[in-house]
């Protein structure tokens, strides 16, 4: 009887670590394909794309993909989000985010970028839950809260102090896209709008500017850079960085639950900094890797319940 007892526990234990294992791999191939879009991002402003020319590389080919279903799921409400919310949300968390976010590269090491960013959100998204959602801040999150902005600090003082005032300017500019993300997050949670349809949708409202671009821009300077250069950034913003990655953390939040998935994006530091210097030749220095590991510190506390 015993026996039995000890082989259907373990039979058990099996069956519920396998979904587990799924949702980690899921969740580290999300984070990892998010730090490939970052150092993409630094690739392709060194090799002559501009902001604009990389924002229509990261929107129109997942817009595309999408837009048969936003258009199954009904395009007069948007997915039952709204014409009003949505282009909210596309401020927000998509494209207009996205753009500032990619200018700040101009400035500053893509270490600066990939973690003052992420750390902002999560600093902007315990104030929101505060202040707005009204929600419970434990002792532990608002210890992490303010490890994160002793990190920040190690990493602006490299800015203020080895870079000059272009690096102040950068790194501000992934502060303020920081608190963007966090207002998106903190939208979708106050109207109930999931992360997937927010995707779904943001991408294909960004195709609205796509004539923008061409009657303004054209495609004269993204071809003259090579049909190579053009493929890579496809590939990590229109496909990695976007809906592979979207649909990655999608499944691990199914398998994990959203409190232990949370944890996930706290890696994109660390990938992105590793991801650069082994395919950028950008080591990082002593001060992003001291400021990474205080902020990886605040994240662990952070995402504590108690």
């Amino acid at each position: 009887m015993d026996q039995r007892t000890s082989g259907a526990d373990a039979l058990i234990q099996k069956n519920d670590a396998a979904p587990a294992l799924l949702g980690v791999v899921c969740g580290l191939s999300a984070a990892l394909f998010w730090a490939l879009g970052f150092a993409g991002t630094r690739h392709g402003l060194k090799v002559g794309f501009t902001p604009v020319d990389l924002l229509v590389h990261r929107y129109v080919w997942s817009g595309i993909a999408f837009l048969p279903l936003v258009a199954r799921a009904g395009i007069g409400d948007l997915c039952g989000i709204g014409w009003g919310r949505g282009l909210v949300l596309m401020v927000l968390g998509g494209p207009v985010m996205s753009l500032i976010s990619y200018t700040g590269f101009l400035f500053v090491p893509l270490g600066h970028g990939s973690v003052i960013q992420p750390s902002c959100a999560t600093l902007g998204g315990l104030l929101l839950a505060a202040v707005v959602l009204k929600e419970h801040i434990s002792a532990s999150r608002l210890a992490g809260a303010l490890v994160i902005v002793g990190g920040l600090c190690v990493i602006g003082a490299e800015s203020i102090g080895h870079i000059g005032s272009d690096g102040v300017l950068g790194d501000l500019i992934f502060v303020l896209t920081g608190f963007m993300f966090a207002g998106f997050g903190a939208l979708l949670r106050h109207w109930r709008v999931s992360a997937v349809s927010a995707a779904l949708v943001i991408n294909v409202l960004s195709l609205l500017l796509l004539p923008i671009y061409l009657a303004t821009v054209g495609l004269a300077h993204v071809a003259a850079i090579g049909v190579t250069e053009n493929a890579i950034q496809a590939l990590a913003q229109g496909v990695l960085a976007g809906p592979a990655a979207l649909y990655l953390f999608a499944v691990s939040v199914q398998r994990l639950g959203v409190a232990r998935a949370a944890v996930i994006p706290a890696c994109v530091p660390a990938l992105t900094l590793l991801v650069g210097w082994l395919l950028l030749g950008e080591p990082p220095t002593m001060l992003q890797v001291a400021g990474l590991v205080t902020v990886l510190c605040g994240f662990y506390l952070a995402q504590r319940q108690r």
